[in-house]
């Protein structure tokens, strides 16, 4: 019996992780072929912003282009709409009536996969091939027997614990203008460099201007401003130019000239020197990197200080410079808790701005009045 595997997914871009586990899914399960399927909309990710279609299937072939199993498909993007997994795997089923036919899935779908639309369908016409995702040993009889209960039905191991490397990881390093060895196809991160795909532009000149550890940081604070925005349906492109841009003017000498023209607004008040390089950043964005976002400009405007009436962006971009992962200090646990809440930023925003005050208060700092109202406006959410 012929057996054949469908891997579907983004592959924006596709990466090392990808071809790893095409190689051991053709060893381990003994395929005859696998197809890679590129989605047109994934229905886990409603409305994100992908890479050109031609492009993402040309990195595929460019990526697998030494399997010669390998056969890269345009089936869910020639379909267009929302790619249904029960709809490919009914039409690969057509297809080969008479074959062995398995879904590729990471260990991550694997327990997402009850909320796929009709699994049950799904089941009818393929067995998961499943992948373990940086897992613990023992984590195959535990999901067997879970997977077993709910759905009657097995899945197949494939023996390869792939690292934990995402898409997302390598679009932030391409915008940063950081390395990627290692994390895409040496071929691919050509094709990508060619076509200037996942480029902010000039976000690499911005964290120039950084000081090294700060430049890190950006990366750290566009890194958590990214996972925590799946959840919030922003524009990704948005949120890694706010992140990236957000300390571009912190370690500017008052002399620079990307400040030649700058002056403080009389409605900003009296600001206090820790908080005037948020005004200054959102000046050299726009002035001098061609930042036109209005919302992006406001969170770079407003990431140290906060205030009345933030948008999603703002308080996100706010949130993650005072929760990146080198950030120690009491308390940023629970604020770390409530930054991942369902139901959304307010009550993290809330509970920071009040830590904020109490930092503030206990050392004598001085309060910026933006900061105080903010917390008035916000404080009904704690």
């Amino acid at each position: 019996m012929e057996k054949i595997a469908i891997f579907g997914g983004s592959f924006d871009p596709v990466h090392t992780e990808h071809v790893r586990l095409v190689e051991a899914a053709i060893e381990g399960l003994g395929l005859d072929k696998l197809v890679v399927m590129p989605a047109f909309a994934p229905p886990h990710k409603p409305g994100k912003e992908l890479a050109p279609d031609c492009d993402r299937l040309e990195l595929c072939r460019i990526a697998f282009s030494h399997l010669d199993k390998v056969e890269v498909s345009d089936y869910e993007i020639a379909q267009r709409g929302t790619s249904y997994t029960y709809l490919t795997c009914r039409h690969f089923r057509s297809l080969y009536p008479n074959a062995q036919l398995f879904w590729l899935v990471g260990t991550d779908m694997l327990r997402d996969f009850p909320t796929w639309k009709y699994p049950e369908d799904i089941l009818s016409n393929v067995t998961l091939g499943v992948c373990a995702r940086d897992e613990k040993d023992g984590w195959q009889k535990r999901e067997q027997a879970e997977f077993e209960q709910r759905f009657g039905k097995t899945f197949a191991v494939i023996n390869y614990n792939g690292a934990p490397v995402s898409s997302t990881q390598v679009r932030l390093l391409l915008a940063a203008g950081l390395p990627t060895e290692g994390l895409i196809p040496q071929k691919v991160a050509e094709h990508i460099a060619t076509k200037e795909l996942y480029a902010i532009p000039f976000a690499p000149k911005a964290l120039a201007l950084e000081k090294a550890e700060r430049a890190a940081h950006s990366v750290r604070v566009a890194r958590l401003a990214l996972e925590r925005a799946k959840g919030l349906r922003l524009s990704e492109r948005a949120v890694l130019t706010a992140a990236l841009f957000h300390d571009c003017a912190k370690n500017l000498p008052e002399n620079s000239p990307y400040l030649e023209g700058f002056a403080p607004l009389a409605e900003w008040g009296d600001i206090p020197p820790a908080v005037l390089h948020q005004y200054q950043g959102a000046y050299v964005a726009e002035k001098q990197f061609g930042v036109c976002d209005e919302d992006v400009l406001n969170a770079i405007r407003y990431h140290t200080s906060a205030r009345v009436g933030m948008s999603e962006l703002e308080k996100l971009i706010f949130l993650a410079d005072m929760l990146e992962e080198e950030r120690r200090y009491t308390g940023v646990d629970e604020l770390r808790a409530l930054f991942w809440d369902k139901d959304g930023l307010d009550k993290c925003l809330a509970e920071a701005l009040y830590q904020t005050l109490l930092f503030l208060e206990s050392k004598g700092g001085e309060i910026y009045p933006l900061t105080r109202a903010a917390y008035e406006f916000y404080k009904d959410k704690r």
